[in-house]
């Protein structure tokens, strides 16, 4: 991971920095982290070597800013102008900047700032409930072309579904808090964080357990070095599916949803009615059979049979709500919400314009 730190030293201002690992780390050399000064690397992504090349270079990953203090933090107003110059010169590498001081953000922007550079993506920090109600109102209407949420340390349970919805959010990061005093993180909130951004198709990504991690109940003291692999061994990574491609991709290699397809007759009945009146029926179809939260016979459900929608419904695995919760991790036992209904009526007629081409 690249790192560009051109200051260090914070202040606490919230929860998540009770047990921040730059004062960890600095006290074991008696610095006070409460100072912040500018460091040796300040002008990084401008210095050159003796062949008149950028010493940083991007290998394709971004570039993590200000990892020892917060970029926004008031004791670097006076240098902040300068930095933000470096990242408009190299304008080839991508930044990322995470910080629990979103509030200070338009106080801290350049001139030209306008609706955002493309290269820098903002990360705001949400660490509990209380945060995010804070933070993210704050976060969500400011003019950054790339936003994210990061819940680490991930203290307790936390609804950001409202915030989601804006569609302006590009991914979601959880993680748990390390060090020898950390707080718990349970796994239920993990989970629950990526079912939020999977209902809204957005990126979410678990970067590491913590040291405390509760999972089915049990509290597991997880050493330092096995946090980030035993997140990975999770496996719950979500990534965005654009378009639906990738859900129909996983479809395709499934010998019974792909063997389902539109006939001449299907595509006739499509041709004369309109793709309009083939989305009303589905959309009828939808909020009346499979939106309930308990449904009667659920997967026989067939007073269509014979559509193109029911023919759709079986290619895309959102016949019943069975399959719903396999393919779409949409749960049983819980009404679908007016998104969800959106989202399977929309993968059901990109289905069919699919077969109609």
């Amino acid at each position: 991971m690249a790192i560009w730190n051109p200051w260090h030293g914070c202040k606490k201002i919230s929860s998540g920095c009770e047990n921040c690992y730059v004062y960890r780390r600095d006290m074991q050399f008696g610095k006070d982290s409460s100072i912040v000064t500018k460091t040796l690397d300040f002008n990084l992504p401008v210095k050159k070597n003796r062949n008149g090349e950028y010493k940083l270079q991007s290998k394709n990953e971004p570039i993590y800013t200000c990892m020892t203090s917060d970029f926004f933090i008031e004791d670097a107003d006076q240098w902040r102008d300068e930095v933000w110059n470096f990242i408009k010169i190299r304008s080839d590498l991508s930044f990322v900047i995470i910080t629990k001081r979103i509030h200070r953000f338009l106080e801290c922007i350049p001139k030209d700032w306008n609706s955002g550079y493309n290269n820098v993506t903002i990360y705001c920090t949400c660490e509990n409930q209380k945060m995010a109600d804070y933070r993210l109102p704050i976060f969500i209407d400011l003019p950054i072309k790339h936003k994210a949420i990061i819940h680490e340390p991930m203290l307790e349970n936390i609804n950001i579904e409202e915030f989601l919805q804006a569609g302006n959010i590009e991914q979601v990061i959880c993680g748990g808090e390390s060090g020898e005093n950390a707080r718990i993180c349970n796994y239920d909130w993990i989970l629950n964080t990526r079912k939020q951004c999977i209902r809204h198709n957005i990126n979410f990504y678990f970067k590491q357990t913590g040291a405390k991690f509760i999972k089915d109940n049990k509290l597991y003291n997880i050493e330092r070095k096995f946090q980030i692999s035993q997140a990975k061994k999770a496996d719950i990574d979500y990534i965005k599916i654009s378009s639906n491609q990738q859900l129909f991709d996983r479809l395709q290699k499934s010998k019974f949803r792909s063997s389902f397809y539109l006939k001449e007759k299907d595509k006739q009945y499509v041709l004369d009615k309109g793709m309009d009146t083939i989305r009303k029926h589905t959309e009828d179809f939808i909020a009346e059979r499979l939106a309930p939260a308990y449904i009667e016979n659920d997967g026989k459900q067939t007073p269509m049979k014979g559509h193109p929608s029911f023919i759709a419904q079986h290619a895309t695995a959102s016949c019943c709500r069975g399959c719903l919760r396999k393919w779409h991790d949409i749960p049983q036992g819980v009404e679908l919400s007016k998104e969800q209904q959106r989202y399977i009526v929309n993968v059901i007629m990109e289905w069919i314009a699919k077969q109609m081409d």
